[in-house]
C-alpha cells in the first residue's frame, strides 16, 4: 500500500436510507432511528442524500428537511457527508453551501448529467468542480459511478485533486476499480486524501489491497463491515479476509439482488423503522429476494434484526 498522510476521514461511512410512510411521506421519527442504529451498529461516519437514499425521489423542500433533521439528530457524533449532485453548477454550489452551513462534514457530488444522453465534456466537469471548489471550505468527494454515464479517467481526477482546492476524496465505483484506485493514487500522490471503496463493498478486499482508506456502503450491516477494515488498517489481514468472506454472500445479495431497499428491509425486519417501501414508482423488493436477504443476515446474527426489539 502506498503511505500518504493521514486522511482526516477514514473507515466505514454506510448511506443512510431514506424512511416512508407508507402513502409516501417522510417517516422522521423512522429516520432518526435508523441513523442511531447505524451509528451504534459501528459507523464511522454517515452519508445522506445519496442514490441509495432515493435521492432523485426527493423534493428540493424535502432535501433540506431531511438534511437539517439528520445533522441535528447525529448531533456531531460522527461525520456526515451530504450528496448534493445537480446538473447546474448554481444550484449545486448553493445546495453545497447550505449542507456545509447545516454542518456537513464532507459534499459527495457526481460529475454533471441528466438522464441517459446530457453530459458535457472535460473542460466544463473541471470547471464545474473547480467553482463548486471556490463556493465552500469542506472536502469535496466525486463519486466516480456508472450512473453519471461519464468516463473519468485517473489521470483527470488526479488532476482535479492536484489542481482543485476541495476536491480531494474519490468514491470509485467503476468496472476495475481497484485497477484505478492504484492508479488515481500513483498518479494525484498525496493529493489523493480519501481513496475509497463504493458500490456496497462488492470490491471491498481489492480496493482496500489497492490503498483505498475508506468504504460507503449500504446501511444495513455496519457491525459486519467495520471490523473488515479496522482489521486490514490495524495490520491483521488474515482478519480481514475471513470477515469479508463470512460476510461476502450478504454484500452479494445486497449488491446483486436486493439493491437499495435492502437497508429498510433488514431494518424494518428487526423494528427499527416502520415501513420499509420505496416511494413510487420504485417496485417493492422481489418477495423471494427479501426472504434470502433475510436468510442470511440470521445466518450472520446481523444487529440490525435485533437491534429494534
Amino acid at each position: 500500500m502506498t503511505s500518504r498522510p493521514s486522511p482526516r476521514y477514514r473507515g466505514l461511512f454506510p448511506v443512510v436510507p431514506t424512511t416512508f410512510t407508507e402513502d409516501g411521506a417522510l417517516d422522521l421519527p423512522s429516520q432518526k432511528r435508523a441513523v442511531d442504529f447505524m451509528i451504534e451498529a459501528g459507523s464511522n461516519g454517515l452519508c445522506i442524500l445519496a442514490n441509495f437514499s432515493e435521492q432523485f425521489l426527493l423534493s428540493d423542500e424535502e432535501r433540506e428537511v431531511l438534511t437539517r433533521t439528520i445533522l441535528d439528530h447525529v448531533a456531531g457524533r460522527v461525520p456526515v457527508i451530504v450528496t448534493t449532485t445537480h446538473f447546474s453548477t448554481t444550484v449545486c454550489a448553493e445546495r453545497s453551501r447550505r449542507a456545509q452551513d447545516m454542518g456537513a462534514a464532507m459534499l459527495m457530488v457526481m460529475p454533471p448529467y441528466h438522464g441517459a444522453t446530457f453530459r458535457v465534456p472535460e473542460p466544463q466537469i473541471f470547471d464545474f468542480y473547480a467553482r463548486l471548489s471556490d463556493a465552500v471550505r469542506i472536502p469535496i468527494m466525486i463519486q466516480d459511478a456508472p450512473a453519471a454515464g461519464t468516463p473519468l479517467s485517473a489521470a483527470f481526477l488526479a488532476r482535479m485533486a492536484t489542481e482543485i482546492e476541495q476536491v480531494s476524496y474519490f468514491k470509485i465505483e467503476t468496472a476495475f476499480a481497484a485497477a484505478k484506485l492504484r492508479e488515481l493514487i500513483r498518479l494525484g500522490g498525496d493529493a489523493i486524501e480519501g481513496p475509497w471503496d463504493g458500490e456496497e463493498a462488492i470490491t471491498l478486499l481489492p480496493d482496500l489491497e489497492a490503498g483505498a482508506t475508506g468504504a460507503m456502503t449500504g446501511g444495513g450491516f455496519p457491525d459486519g463491515l467495520r471490523p473488515i477494515l479496522d482489521a486490514y488498517r490495524d495490520g491483521r489481514r488474515d482478519e480481514a479476509i475471513a470477515g469479508y468472506e463470512r460476510w461476502l454472500p450478504l454484500i452479494n445479495i445486497e449488491n446483486r439482488q436486493c439493491g437499495l431497499l435492502a437497508a429498510k428491509a433488514l431494518m424494518k425486519e428487526g423494528g427499527i423503522i416502520d415501513c420499509e417501501a420505496p416511494r413510487h414508482p420504485l417496485p417493492a423488493m422481489n418477495p423471494f429476494s427479501r426472504e434470502l436477504l433475510i436468510e442470511t443476515a440470521k445466518r450472520l446474527d446481523a444487529l440490525a434484526l435485533r437491534w429494534g426489539r
